[in-house]
Order: structure tokens, then sequence, then C-alpha cells
């Protein structure tokens, strides 16, 4: 400990004293991370105005580089005093312009250190997941406290309990004193997570400080997304954005006893030769992968390569799609009296020759076929008997030597003629006789008789009759004066075309005829 205070000293009086203005924005940290970060800073009546003004002077030099936003580095404060305070929340601020404005204008709370309140309110607000202005839940969530190191408080209680929950803790430490708690407070490694420093030289800490923060928070994830059975895209964090330099990708099927679903080969990790290679440019961000074999399982890596700075590895392992072989789902529409159009998926001209339709009337009828080509998905059969149920099978013949067929039943619409004749004839003052034709052709389940009332004094109300099939006619009574009467054959799927007639009564009664 003595070793580390005395170094710590030595560099402070051997090193000049930086700004945060002073020094650009190290390349390579614009993207490469993505974490909540939140910083803990004290304000009470132990430290000065002019210590407080240079803790958030070394916090504006610390995070000029990162990258703000959404899916990328977010960044809360809180200050402790008596009662401490979110000064900004995680979701305040997605770009350095406004970061580095309200650290310029942030003053201190003063009062006394109550930092076991403030890691309360971070535990149960800003460092918990899931809530309204809260950490998001599956990333890094990052805890640094600054502080003179006075009476901090029983700070180790609720500590362990945020690094028990997966928060990573780390401390700035302006005074000496305070060694053996504040060594408990941090997360392992101890070295690079705890610093002792004078406040005029918070700067000598300022790069070591933030590459821990990085190594806890570095986006070192590649994802798959967009998988099918020949292809997947590949997608990372452009971690070389602003650098000279391109990203290596390789892949080849996972290995099973030496020998992968493609073959004999190598692992791409391995640096064997059994493997495919592409590269992209600095600012990329995906790639597509093709050329892959269906239901196989693959590793990929991606290697960001540049002379600026070195950069881990990444690799996934994912498995494509099974082979879906066409037709994979056939339907009907347009179904008529005598066609209907036949429709299945999905196209695959690529690996299709042909398609082989086969249809027939059920239950023994004359079996008919047509084929048609690869890039069609449809086609109409013609010439069907009506009202008849047929078995369609669609066949696709593949390339591969692979056949698949799919069967669907399909009914035509019946025949459904309409009305021959209608005639109506008055009787009386009120009735009407009706009289019609049946269609020869047959197939007539009943007849369906409306009648209306046309008055303009008052709305008509409709009334209706059914009849069975072998009834030509039916007498209505007390019918208004000027009745729409309709009759529609009856059929087993559907209604035919009706005749409707206006009945007309004369004063005296004499039988009158009727209009069509």
């Amino acid at each position: 400990m003595e070793r580390l205070v005395l170094l710590t000293w030595l560099l402070a009086c051997s090193l000049p004293r930086p700004s945060a203005t002073q020094n650009p924005a190290p390349a390579g940290v614009l993207n490469c991370c993505e974490g909540d970060v939140l910083f803990l800073v004290d304000s009470s009546g132990s430290v000065s105005s002019y210590e407080h003004s240079r803790m958030l002077a070394f916090l504006s030099e610390l995070l000029l580089p990162f990258s703000l936003g959404e899916d990328q580095v977010r960044v809360g404060l809180l200050q402790v005093g008596t009662e401490p305070r979110l000064e900004f929340g995680f979701d305040t601020f997605s770009s350095q312009s406004g970061l580095q404005g309200a650290l310029r204008n942030i003053k201190p709370l003063r009062g006394d250190t109550n930092t076991v309140e403030a890691l309360r309110m971070a535990k149960e607000g800003a460092l918990r997941p899931g809530t309204a202005d809260g950490a998001r839940a599956g990333l890094p969530r990052v805890l640094v406290w600054l502080t003179d190191g006075i009476k901090p408080g029983e700070v180790l209680g609720p500590m362990a309990r945020l690094r028990e929950e997966g928060v990573a803790v780390l401390v700035v430490s302006t005074g000496h004193g305070n060694y053996q708690v504040l060594r408990q407070v941090v997360s392992p490694p101890v070295e690079s997570h705890l610093y002792f420093v004078d406040i005029d030289d918070m700067s000598i800490i300022t790069e070591d400080l933030r590459d821990a923060v990085i190594e806890i928070i570095r986006a070192e994830r590649m994802h798959v997304r967009d998988v099918s059975t020949n292809s997947a895209t590949l997608q990372w964090r452009p971690v070389l954005s602003g650098l000279t330099g391109y990203y290596e990708i390789r892949f080849a099927p996972v290995l099973t006893g030496g020998t992968g679903s493609g073959g004999t080969g190598t692992s791409p990790s391995t640096g064997g030769s059994h493997y495919q290679r592409i590269t992209q440019s600095a600012d990329a961000s995906t790639a597509r992968l093709t050329g892959l074999k269906a239901d196989t399982t693959y590793t990929a890596t991606l290697t960001p390569e540049s002379n600026d700075q070195a950069f881990n590895t990444l690799s996934v392992t994912f498995t494509t799609n099974p082979e879906v072989l066409s037709p994979s789902v056939v339907t009907i529409s347009e179904s008529g009296q005598s066609s209907v159009r036949v429709s299945w998926g999905p196209l695959q001209p690529e690996a299709v020759t042909s398609y082989y339709i086969e249809y027939s009337a059920l239950p023994r009828g004359r079996l008919h076929a047509v084929t048609v080509g690869r890039t069609h998905n449809s086609t109409l059969l013609r010439d069907l008997q009506p009202d008849t149920t047929y078995l369609v099978t669609v066949s696709a013949r593949h390339a591969s030597g692979k056949e698949k067929a799919m069967s669907v039943k399909v009914c035509t619409q019946e025949v459904t003629p309409a009305l021959a004749d209608l005639q109506l004839t008055a009787v009386g003052s009120d009735s009407v006789q009706v009289d019609w034709k049946g269609s020869v052709a047959g197939g007539v389940r009943g007849y369906w008789l409306t009648w209306e009332g046309q008055r303009s004094s008052e709305p008509g109300q409709r009334s209706s009759l059914y009849l069975p099939p072998d009834s030509l006619s039916t007498r209505l009574t007390h019918v208004p004066p000027s009745a729409r009467v309709c009759v529609s054959p009856i059929y087993r799927m559907a209604r035919g075309e009706g005749l409707c007639c206006t009945a007309q009564f004369h004063s005296d009664a004499l039988a009158y005829g009727y209009q069509s």
C-alpha cells in the first residue's frame, strides 16, 4: 500500500496536468462499447468547490471519447450530500455536447456524506434493469464512485449487494485513508478498479480508468440474423470506425470427429485451409454469408485488423434452416362452376425444374395433368364439372433429383339456374296469387318468397316465406298496395337469381294481371 501511494505522489510531481480539452479523443473508442455507467460523485461539505470542479473536469475528459446513445454507452450521475440527487439519468444525453455542457453546470450539494442513501437510490432506481429510467437488461452496468474518502458511511453491505446483482464497482479516492474499506468495495481485480490520486493529478489515471471501464462494457459480441437455408448475416459493432484497417471473416461447418457436414476440413478458428474467407471495410458492421448448406451448423470468426491498436477476435456459432422443398403449401382461389385456380409455394426457381399438377373428380374420375415452368406458382384448371369434389396434387421436380408432392381437395360451385317465370294475379283488395315456373335443370331445394310494402307514409315491413321444391304457386294475403313480391330458387349451396313483380289492386277487386 505504501508503495502504491508513493508511486502516485511521484507521478503527480513529475507529470504535467493536462485538462480535458488538451487531450484528443483516443481513436477506436467511439464505437467500442455498450453499457450503462453511473457516476457517484461526492459533493458533500467535506469536498471544496475547487475539488468538486476538478472531479467534474476529470469526468469530462474520461467520457469524451465515448459514443452515447441507446445502442451505445449511456451515462448517469448521482451526487452525494445530505439528500443525494440524481443530476441526470441514463436516458438524458445521447450526444457529447449535451453531456459536456451538463458536467460544466453541476453545482455541489454540501451537507453530510450520505453515501448509504445514495447507494439505495442507485440500486432501486438507475441501476435496476426494467424500470422506466433504469439500466438496460442484458447489458453491463458499472458504478464509478468518486470520493474524498472521508466518512463514507456503512457502505460495505450496500456495495456488496450491488456486486451480487452484477454491477461492476470502481472507486477513485482523492484521499489516502480507508484503503481497507475501499478495497472490499470494488469488484475484482482491485489493482485496476481502485485508484488513489491527488485531486490536482486526476488526469494521471484517466486512461487507465477509461480502459478499465471499456474492459467491462466492451461490446465484443457478434450477432447472426436473417438465417435461411443457404445464407446468414453477421452483425457487429464497428470498432474500426475512424481507424485504418479491415475486418476478416472466416466461416466453415462445425467439425464432428474431424469431419464437418461439408466434408473434411478445419475449424476457421484454428487457421486451417478448409474455410471460406471474406473481408469488409473498416466502416462496415455487417456481412452476408452465402453458399451455405441447409440444416448445417457453422462457426464464423471476425477479426478486426488494424495497425492502430489490437482487437480481440469474435466468434459465433449458428445453424442454417432445414431445406424447405416446394410445395410446402397449396391453396385454392377463384373457384367457379367449371374452373379453379391452384397456387403453391414457396417459389424456388433456382432449385425446381418444373411443377406437375394432377387432378381428378372424386371418387373415381378421369385423371388429368398439366405441367408448368419453375417460375410459375399457380395455374387455372378448366373444363371441370360443376358441384364436384376434385383431388388436386401439385408435385415439384427438384434439380437435386428430389420430388415433393402435396394434395388438396377442392369443390367446384354448383349450377344455380335463374327462375324461369313469375306471375302475380290480384285476388280481392289485399291478396295476390303468385305463380312461377321452376328451372328445368333441377337441383332446386326450395323457393324463397319475400314481399315488402311500398307506402310512402310509413316504412315498408319486409315479410318472407319458404316453400318446398314441389311448390310452384301460393297465395299471399294482407298484402299492402304496390307491394314488391320476389321469388328466388334455393340450391344446395347458394340461392339462384330470382324474379320480382309489383302487386297492383283495383278498387272493384277485379283481377289485374302481373308486372314483371
